[in-house]
């Protein structure tokens, strides 16, 4: 036997030292010399580990591949190779390695022996291995949203922080030709065949959904119609939201739009159909009215006669009242409801609307009460705000519970004139609060409780107040009550130019 040399004991010092995993492998595969890093990945002593062949130690499922490579070695096809493969700790969990195998040949150069060097990469490949599969569940959701993208039934458009657009779907595509039969330059607030609801105001370039939206605003069901020619233009429903990064920046803003051509449509054919309906009717009533006045005069009726006349003319008042409102829907419209402006006695016109309810608030045992000066002159439509003050008592005389009260408030504010009507009523569900001034909206407590209505009321409300430049709120609390308020801008007008109150001039007489 040859004596080992000092490159031999040196040799072997490094292998024994080494941090990564050496061993020597003879050509059946067993190992002939591990050392102490290789021990300490697998799990086994020295004398345990040199007596097992690289075979036992490998995961089966890796082990064919490691065995060609093997035997091309020894053949002499290949001198090294590497390759990523499981080994099996002495535990029975598994090990990742990074395996780099050199063949040693004897100076005739027949094989004699291999130099394998094991780096245990596990960490690295679970790491490796959950990047995989976040890549993949991301991949996934770019899918899932890509479909959802495409497939949704409203254009989405998607807008850089400096005004370009970046993407949109294939809805929103779609529909731009109709605004820009020209092309669009991809830049938010161009100016095309864009809009507002009454079909004739066109657009300006800070009013576009798009320009507003990369001011950094947020809004939702901005309605327009888009096209040149009336009889084919669209009407869209537009929202917006700004997109920010994770530390707030701005990115850019996303918009939808929705086609709501089919039902703008129909509800100008049923305003259209309503206000036609309205008109035709009201002659034939009024002429009804009149000689069923002219009936209840005869002295020369049986009592019964003159009772049931009586019911057919109240009745033919009640649709009079809703023919009305809906003439009054139908004018606000068509180009905004009209208000005729002059001075007015506001607390006289409020007494007046009390007095005129209260037959129906002691028939219902409810009380109405006012708190207001002795005067307060606005600039108003007098008629108008009659409308208004009927409807909100009435409703909450309608609403209230008997032994209950309605107290009407006005009041000179630093922001302008207020009217407050609270009722003691059955009150409002706080869901439904956004809802009660849409037209035709009547709330599901009166639906239960059969509650007559038409659910117009406090539509023309609203409609009154804005055109007076106002605005009406709602507080409620089931079960409580409920709160309407109506603020007026500020007006001065001096007592001298409303005229005298009217029982003044009885006291003057």
């Amino acid at each position: 036997m040859v004596a080992p040399t000092d490159d031999d004991a040196l040799w072997r010092l490094t292998l024994q030292h080494s941090p990564i995993g050496m061993t020597l492998v003879g050509l059946d595969g067993r190992l002939l010399m591990v050392n102490r890093a290789l021990c300490e990945m697998l799990g086994y002593d020295a004398d345990v580990l040199s007596q097992r062949g690289f075979q036992e130690l490998t995961h089966p499922d890796d082990l064919d591949a490691d065995l060609e490579l093997f035997d091309r070695a020894v053949a002499g096809d290949i001198d090294s190779y590497r390759l990523h493969k499981r080994y099996l700790h002495a535990d029975g969990h598994v090990i990742w390695g990074d395996l780099s195998v050199a063949l040693v040949r004897e100076p005739d150069g027949s094989p004699l022996h291999f130099i394998s060097q094991i780096l245990d990469v596990s960490e690295q490949h679970a790491h490796a291995e959950r990047l995989k599969a976040l890549n993949a569940e991301m991949e996934r959701e770019h899918q899932t949203l890509e479909a959802v993208f495409e497939t949704v039934g409203v254009g989405l458009l998607l807008i850089g922080p400096d005004g370009h657009y970046e993407r949109s779907n294939r809805r929103h595509q779609e529909s731009m030709h109709l605004p820009f039969p020209t092309g669009h330059e991809g830049t938010a607030g161009q100016l095309g065949h864009v809009y507002f609801l009454d079909g004739k105001t066109r657009m300006s370039m800070e009013e576009m959904p798009s320009y507003r939206a990369v001011q950094g605003e947020e809004f939702d069901d901005y309605c327009y119609w888009v096209g040149e020619d009336p009889r084919t233009r669209k009407a869209f429903s537009t929202s917006a939201r700004q997109v920010r990064g994770p530390a707030g920046e701005k990115l850019g803003a996303a918009l939808a739009y929705q086609d709501i051509t089919d039902l703008i449509r129909a509800l100008q054919v049923k305003d259209e159909f309503v206000s036609s309906v309205s008109h035709e009717l009201r002659t034939p009533l009024t002429s009804l009215l009149g000689y069923l006045e002219i009936l209840c005069e005869h002295d020369d009726l049986p009592d019964d006669v003159i009772s049931q006349l009586q019911v057919m003319q109240r009745n033919a008042l009640r649709l009079r009242t809703l023919l009305s409102d809906l003439l009054h829907v139908g004018q606000a419209d068509e180009g905004g409801l009209q208000v005729e402006r002059a001075p007015v006695d506001l607390v006289q016109v409020v007494q007046e609307a009390i007095e005129a309810s209260r037959p129906v608030a002691d028939k219902c045992g409810m009380a109405l009460e006012l708190e207001a000066p002795e005067r307060l002159c606005v600039v108003a439509d007098g008629q108008r705000m009659r409308q208004v003050l009927d409807n909100l008592i009435s409703n909450a005389i309608k609403y209230g519970n008997a032994g209950g009260s309605v107290s009407v408030g006005v009041r000179q504010e630093a922001d302008g004139v207020e009217l407050v009507v609270t009722d003691t009523g059955i009150g409002i569900p706080p869901e439904e609060l956004d809802d009660v001034f849409g037209r035709f909206y009547r709330g599901s407590d009166a639906r239960v409780s059969h509650i007559p209505g038409t659910g117009l009321g406090l539509d023309i409300v609203s409609s009154i107040v804005a055109a007076h430049d106002g605005a009406v709120t709602v507080e409620s609390e089931p079960g409580r009550g409920t709160t309407f308020r109506v603020t007026l801008p500020p007006t001065a007008v001096p007592p001298s130019v409303v005229g005298p109150r009217a029982s003044d001039v009885a006291r003057a007489g």
